[in-house]
């Protein structure tokens, strides 16, 4: 049975818990977040995540404002724009924190920031990471697809 110290591993910004530990069900990191960085873009899924944290202090953004987040602490993002988040580290000491979800692909994440889209498809070849406004119709480049032949 393998195993993982989550205080005693060494990251160099991030550790795939879940690859290295051979989930088939559980997408797990953990992230060092370093002073006056932040772990990723503000953003929503569409699955539940949650964020542990594991040493240090870091700011969370959501869309009901900034609270800051101790070691411990413990939050569920629900799925969908109310589970938007961004965890910054805004003191002078470096911060762990593990994010944690279901492992199903495909998967989507939105960043209302940037008007982004990214679709994790589980083929590097087909993950894509797109702006809203370059979207097309259902039918596009579709010309005869109702026909039978």
């Amino acid at each position: 049975m393998a195993k993982l110290n989550v205080f005693g591993t060494e990251t160099p910004g991030r550790i795939d818990v879940g690859r290295a530990l051979a989930s088939k069900e559980t997408s797990m990191y953990i992230y060092d977040v370093q002073p006056g960085t932040s772990s990723c873009p503000y953003h929503y899924e569409y699955a539940e995540e949650w964020l542990l944290v594991l040493e240090g202090t870091l700011v969370l953004r959501a869309p009901d404002g900034e609270q800051t987040l101790e070691r411990g602490d413990i939050v569920c993002f629900p799925a969908g724009p109310a589970g938007a988040h961004k965890l910054m580290n805004r003191g002078d000491a470096p911060a762990r924190m593990m994010m944690f979800s279901n492992g199903r692909v495909p998967a989507v994440s939105v960043y209302p920031d940037s008007d982004k889209i990214a679709v994790w498809a589980g083929d590097e070849a087909d993950d894509l990471i797109f702006r809203r406004g370059t979207a097309v119709s259902y039918s596009d480049g579709e010309d005869g697809w109702e026909n039978a032949g």
